[in-house]
């Protein structure tokens, strides 16, 4: 068991053109009071986006607690992919490890410590790459600590280390020789899961879509046999689901999830994944108990439809 102390770690945050989702993430950050802020800034598609990125950026300028600000604005738009890539590579120049919100990401207050905590333990520890604040196991505690390791590096709201970032690329040719060398099979669990990832990198890596940071981010993490830190409660909602989102729009499960504390923090044992709590995120997040389901339909249909050819056969005979 250990005791939480206060957070020291840096935070870099994620902003573009919702200055009213900002100054509500900002103010958990306001309140954690890192000794450095590192703020990353996307430029603005049109004129209408200009004011927008424009009252954004001024929400953090009121620091008011003792702070280093450190600042990466873009003038042009470079998209969610390149800005935060280049965001996150420019951050991890100036600081070794640090805890990261995007402007939709509000955490609750404890996961600031959680993801301090886990900084320092797990430093120098290569098999742990990701710290997320995110718990999609709809209240099933699967361990009796306070978080478990997963494959899946879930981002509304986690932390790393430059010895961890420094893998992110965008690079479609080591994706190829990951495929075709067979190592999916690997990573994924059944032939369901396998062939929804590889479709999610083939269509990424090899015809740039959609332009997101994050999915190539999960292969680095992979390719390297890296484990993520999952807490036993949810510590971050995504509060940015709607029309003004650039991926997350519509109604979702997982908009605006609730937060709960997580106390003390205990340490498990053991650092190897939790199978089991990664084939329900599979099922219940990524949509494969729908996938089968929809794929024994098929099947059911099929063998329907051949017994009916069957017997339609035999009375041709018949006759």
């Amino acid at each position: 068991m250990e005791k939480l102390v206060k957070s020291d770690a840096p935070v870099v945050f994620l902003i573009f053109r919702r200055p009213d989702l900002t100054a509500q993430v900002f103010e958990q950050i306001r309140e954690a009071k890192p000794a450095k802020l590192l703020v990353v800034a996307d430029g603005p598609r049109n004129a209408e986006e200009a004011l927008l990125c424009e009252q954004s950026r001024k929400v953090t300028e009121h620091i008011d607690w003792d702070c280093e600000v450190l600042r990466n604005y873009s003038d042009i738009n470079l998209g969610c992919r390149d800005r935060v890539a280049s965001g996150l590579t420019w951050a991890f120049e100036q600081v070794e490890e640090a805890i990261i919100l995007e402007d939709d990401c509000l955490p609750h207050p404890s996961f600031f410590l959680y993801c301090h905590t886990l900084l320092n333990y797990y430093r120098h520890d290569e098999r742990v790459m990701v710290i997320t604040g995110n718990n999609f196991q709809d209240g099933q505690q699967r361990t009796s600590y306070s978080y478990h390791f997963s494959k899946y590096n879930h981002c509304w709201g986690w932390a790393t280390w430059r010895r961890a970032w420094k893998h992110w690329q965008f690079n479609p040719q080591k994706w190829r020789e990951f495929r075709d060398a067979g190592l999916m099979r690997f990573v994924c669990d059944d032939p369901y899961e396998e062939k929804y990832w590889m479709a999610i990198f083939n269509t990424l890596f090899l015809e740039g879509k959609p332009n997101t940071w994050d999915y190539a981010w999960t292969f680095a993490c992979w390719s390297q046999g890296g484990l993520t830190a999952l807490p036993h409660v949810n510590l971050v909602s995504n509060i940015g689901f709607g029309v003004n989102a650039t991926h997350t729009f519509g109604e979702s499960k997982f908009a605006n999830m609730a937060t709960e504390d997580i106390g003390e923090i205990h340490h498990p044992p053991f650092v190897i994944r939790h199978r089991e709590a990664d084939m329900y995120v599979f099922d219940y997040v990524f949509g494969g108990k729908s996938m089968r389901n929809a794929d024994t339909i098929y099947r059911k249909v099929r063998q329907r439809l051949s017994g009916v050819k069957q017997y339609f056969k035999k009375i041709w005979k018949k006759l």
